[in-house]
């Protein structure tokens, strides 16, 4: 008799992102020139300086095991970013690196839930925050936002959804896959909210400096005294380094909450790579002109990707005040025929879009909200142009 699974399989799918690009992949390698505007990986390469430190570490032997929460140089660099820049006292203790920011999140939520515990998740939401609460044995409990709101969780709305379970609000500001970046005063009345009701917070920020216009970013764990108590704040050098390949996260929470992960961490996976933690280091304490050059790249691509957004019929969209997508509105046109097929859901648009037109995008009931499809404009401008033509035809019917 064949090896069963366990039950946690059934809790799980793969990532809807992840899956999408890897059809476009399949596609590409058919010889398909596909537009793909999927993955949530910027486009650049790793800064020079920080690629120089990882080669200096290889040649001076920093290849073997490292303590499991990270190597202590990499751990006190992100304790005095956060405490000089962020204004949020931190102290190395109080660090774990991890194998990305996403292993960052699953330790925080081992951590911290189980079962009978419930995680408030406002949706549109990352794909895998809901499984990643499943495989603890926890509940997700979704609270949908709308367009109309900003597609951002109110106070009224957090608190109609607290019971005597909840044990977590979890937040992502800049948001993936909105872009949306709440005001410091709506982070306030949140976290409010969460003082009352005693709950803690899995503050997701790894887009915090991909800001654009009037938006700020904010660590939430500053906001009121006594927060960062309850918070765990997560982050990472993926977006904001171009270091998606390298694996390097963090989380920066209470200490003992901290020593739990550490301990988790070295009964999983041993220890982050230690040559990306060297890197990581330059990335972190080092110079920062190639991320106000990304930065401006962002910018400018923001822009188009509005300007196209206004010209296509009957999409609307969100302005993104954070990194790098925008989660557009195609709801009006579920029910229509494009690409000769009768499109019945976003999952139908996008998989028509790709099969049809050669565009690569996520659906976004992949985000928990039916009716729209997020682009990543983490790409040239040359490539979004060929893209949004492609899309105005495909529209057209």
């Amino acid at each position: 008799m064949a090896l069963t699974l366990a039950e946690r399989s059934k809790l799980i799918a793969p990532s809807a992102t992840l899956a999408m690009a890897s059809e476009a992949k399949r596609l590409k390698a058919e010889g398909i020139d596909v537009l793909d505007f999927a993955l949530g990986e910027p486009d650049f390469k790793t800064p020079e300086n920080i690629q120089e430190a990882a080669i200096r570490a290889i040649k001076s032997g920093q290849t073997h095991y490292t303590p499991p929460a990270g190597i202590p140089e990499l751990r006190q660099a992100i304790a005095d970013h956060y405490t000089k820049a962020c204004g949020l006292p931190t102290q190395a203790v109080q660090v774990i690196v991890s194998n990305g920011a996403k292993h960052s999140l699953h330790n925080a939520l081992m951590a911290v839930t189980g079962p009978g515990d419930e995680v408030i998740i406002p949706a549109p939401y990352w794909v895998s925050y809901s499984d990643l609460v499943k495989l603890t044995g926890a509940t997700p409990v979704i609270v949908q936002t709308t367009e109309a709101e900003g597609f951002k969780l109110s106070p009224a709305a957090l608190r109609a959804n607290l019971t005597p379970r909840t044990k977590l609000l979890m937040l992502n500001s800049p948001s993936n896959p909105t872009g949306v970046v709440y005001e410091r005063a709506e982070l306030e009345a949140l976290a409010d909210v969460v003082l009352e009701a005693g709950i803690g917070v899995i503050s997701d920020e790894i887009y915090e400096q991909l800001t654009y216009g009037g938006a700020e970013p904010t660590v939430f764990a500053t906001l009121r005294p006594g927060l960062a108590e309850r918070t765990i704040t997560i982050s990472g050098v993926s977006k904001t380094y171009a270091m998606t390949g390298w694996r390097i996260g963090w989380a920066v929470a209470s200490a003992s909450v901290a020593k739990f992960m550490g301990d988790l961490q070295s009964q999983e996976t041993s220890n982050p790579c230690s040559v990306s933690q060297w890197a990581a280091i330059e990335a972190v304490a080092g110079p920062q002109e190639s991320v106000k050059a990304m930065h401006a790249q962002f910018t400018k691509r923001r822009a188009y990707v509005l300007e196209r957004i206004a010209g296509l019929p009957e999409v609307t969209c969100v302005a993104p005040g954070g990194a790098f997508y925008a989660f557009m509105n195609i709801s009006k046109h579920i029910g229509r025929e494009l690409g000769g097929k009768l499109i019945k859901s976003d999952t139908d648009f996008c998989l028509t879009a790709l099969a049809k037109a050669h565009i690569a995008l996520v659906m976004g009931s992949a985000f928990g909200t039916e009716g729209y499809a997020r682009l990543s404009f983490a790409t040239d401008l040359k490539t979004l142009e060929r893209g949004f033509d492609a899309l105005e035809s495909f529209l057209k019917g």
